[in-house]
């Protein structure tokens, strides 16, 4: 394939992130639409980042040559919006999550099984060195049975946070609260390093902000396919706000990753410091999404394979919703 055309759909603070990482591709694909329902944010980031500004998807299409559809728009739309672009045969780059719920996501599933296009749903960091070196470790049988794990995400939001869009904080959109739109990533790099997940039970409540209809603290356990057990705590209520932690447990060894620092690998911190990072400030995010971008250009040229496809984001939606099922109803769920 020739450079491959972009269209990138939400101009808001990740939309402006995935233009950041384009530019930074600049040699290996062109963007030439951007698109937003507030086409004045779709004006100013194609004046930044190239490309022509649209008021919708559809009028990209109809006047743009488009090979791939950037989803940047909140959550609750990401459907919609990639099985427009997969039904007039695009390939397609979802942000986390792909969608809101289990059934939601297995539609696009669908749609992309229609279309035969290639798709990914953003989890960059499976990219972080931190991340391949702890599940390089696993499948070497390095850390000996894996027995346990620990996904917790200690994050401070502020009442000004969820007030700055009204689709924050909403299951309409959002679909989800601290598990969903802070913690999805902590929760699929738990599922990486333990496997399958079949039932999960949680708590959750609403306790430090007001005005949401979604959690800000939740608690739960999974218990995987193999037998191992995980633990997830997922939070923007944790004042000042500390890490996001992945801790995974063998009967041979340990990893624990924090704030993308391997900080523990097998049986000695030594170990994991001569391991390279992709570090936790937040300024760096774009060498990790352009990773995976690297990854989804590589299959588009046929040189690579997707290593973060629907199916596997389709586990981490199936845990979380899952969590919030077992919440409401105060019973255990199993997972599909």
């Amino acid at each position: 394939m020739s450079t491959p055309k972009f269209a990138l759909v939400g101009a808001g603070v990740i939309g402006r992130h995935h233009g950041l990482v384009m530019s930074q591709l600049a040699g290996r694909l062109e963007l030439v639409a951007v698109a937003d329902v507030e086409k004045g944010r779709a004006e100013q980031l194609a004046a930044e980042r190239g490309g022509r500004p649209y008021g919708s998807l559809a009028e990209a299409l109809a006047a743009e040559d488009v090979d791939v559809v950037v989803v940047c728009t909140p959550t609750g739309r990401h459907g919609e919006v990639a099985i427009e672009a997969l039904d007039a045969g695009k390939h397609v780059i979802v942000e986390k999550p792909a969608e809101i719920t289990v059934e939601r996501t297995d539609e696009i599933i669908a749609a992309r099984q229609r279309a035969g296009t290639l798709v990914t749903v953003i989890s960059q960091h499976r990219f972080d060195p931190s991340t391949e070196a702890t599940l390089a470790a696993i499948a070497r049988g390095e850390l000996g049975r894996v027995t346990s794990g620990i996904a917790s995400i200690d994050w401070w939001r502020t009442q000004d946070y969820y007030d700055s869009g009204d689709w924050r904080g909403t299951w309409e959109l959002d679909g989800g609260g601290a598990l969903m739109n802070q913690g999805v990533h902590t929760v699929d790099l738990l599922i990486a390093a333990l496997g399958r997940p079949v039932e999960v039970f949680a708590y959750t409540g609403t306790l430090a902000h007001e005005r949401i209809e979604v959690e800000d603290v939740a608690a739960g356990v999974v218990r995987f396919e193999s037998g191992a057990l995980g633990v997830l705590h997922a939070t923007t209520s944790a004042y000042p706000g500390l890490s996001a932690r992945l801790q995974v447990h063998g009967d041979r060894g340990s990893a624990v990753i924090d704030d993308d620092q391997l900080v523990l690998l097998g049986d000695s911190r030594e170990a994991a410091g001569a391991v390279p990072t992709a570090g936790s400030n937040p300024g760096t995010l774009s060498d990790a999404h352009r990773l995976q971008y690297l990854n989804f250009l590589a299959a588009l040229d046929g040189t690579g394979e997707i290593r973060v496809d629907l199916e596997t984001n389709r586990r981490s939606i199936a845990v979380i919703t899952g969590a919030y099922e077992s919440a409401r109803t105060g019973r255990p769920v199993r997972l599909s």
